[in-house]
């Protein structure tokens, strides 16, 4: 079959198309999966440059964290999908390939109203943020959020989960035109970050008369924590996605305690079979439906066939990327 293969450390040159043995036939609850297209991320980038390795017992060297196809090959102890069957899925790599092999329970079917592009734009981010959003922080009706980024793949489908079940969101951007894109997917306020990340704080406190944001939803990281922290009201909560921004920061240990704040990490790819199968559970029930009545929808920025898979990172590297970066294979 044929997969992105990388065959070093470092830039995009880094990257290569080559044909690779297909994987091992379904067994047990395992499910063959013929991939049509399959997501880009940030942790792509990161492995290819040797900062964020597959964790162990995953394919080291063919990247892919996301992917939408259809089941070739159902194991025995399978008993929710089909062949023939349109899903799509996580996987901890390996899904930039024209086969993957995964457990069943990190599959989900695809809507009707998908297509093989706008399903495998949909998983990783909205798997990540509706687990982020609603089943650690706790996002309730009439609460509101800063969601961080607003225009990347988890902040767009951040913004439209956080909009469909009631809350208030607001979003912030280093670019004045992307949060202006964000605000079809319903945002309610935008503010554009400059060089000091306190100026998002004052604005938020402004615009909620001083009370702040219940949860924060950040993909940025070190630079922004402070600001958070100012930002958020009594007894809100964090949620730390990302670290783009830095991955330390000084730690206001008064704050936190006097406004009585949870701050929580998150990452989905590390977690235990067990953890990814209850996140994919509730994203089958409670996300899967709003796609299918188009409530959300995935939002893509490009679409590159697999041979420009090099293209497509330097289009995420650029930062200039509005939405989801796909692969079609």
């Amino acid at each position: 079959m044929r997969a992105v293969t990388i065959i070093s450390q470092g830039g995009v040159e880094a990257l290569q198309v080559r044909l690779v043995p297909r994987p091992l036939e379904a067994k047990a609850d395992r499910v063959l999966v013929r991939v049509r297209a399959a997501g880009l991320n940030r942790a792509d980038v990161l492995q290819r440059k040797g900062h964020y390795p597959a964790p162990p017992g995953t394919v080291q060297d063919i990247p892919g964290l996301e992917f939408a196809g259809e089941v070739v090959e159902v194991g025995e102890e399978a008993r929710t999908v089909r062949a023939g069957q349109r899903v799509f899925g996580i996987a901890a790599g390996g899904a930039q390939a024209e086969y993957v092999l995964v457990p069943e329970s990190a599959l989900a079917e695809i809507p009707q109203n998908l297509d093989w592009p706008s399903a495998a734009a949909v998983p990783e981010v909205f798997i990540t943020a509706h687990d982020a959003l609603f089943t650690q922080a706790g996002l309730g009706l009439g609460e509101s959020v800063l969601i961080h980024a607003a225009g990347s793949g988890v902040g767009t489908a951040a913004v439209q989960l956080a909009h469909a079940a009631g809350a208030t969101v607001y979003g912030t951007s280093r670019t004045a035109d992307k949060l202006e894109r964000v605000r079809e997917y319903g945002l309610d306020g935008a503010f554009t970050v400059g060089d000091d990340p306190m100026s998002f704080a004052e604005a938020v406190r402004e615009r909620t008369n001083g009370k702040g944001v219940n949860v924060i939803l950040d993909l940025v990281g070190g630079s922004y924590f402070a600001a958070n922290l100012a930002a958020l009201a009594r007894h809100g909560r964090m949620m730390l996605v990302g670290t783009t921004g830095g991955g330390s920061a000084d730690f206001d240990f008064g704050t936190v305690m006097s406004k009585r704040l949870q701050i929580t990490g998150t990452v989905l790819r590390a977690r235990s079979a067990e953890e990814k199968a209850q996140a994919v559970r509730l994203f089958a029930a409670h996300v899967v439906p709003l796609l299918a009545r188009g409530a959300v929808r995935p939002v893509i920025d490009q679409v590159y066939p697999l041979a420009q898979v090099a293209a497509a990172h330097e289009r995420m590297e650029s930062n200039e990327s509005f939405g989801k970066i796909v692969l079609t294979i």
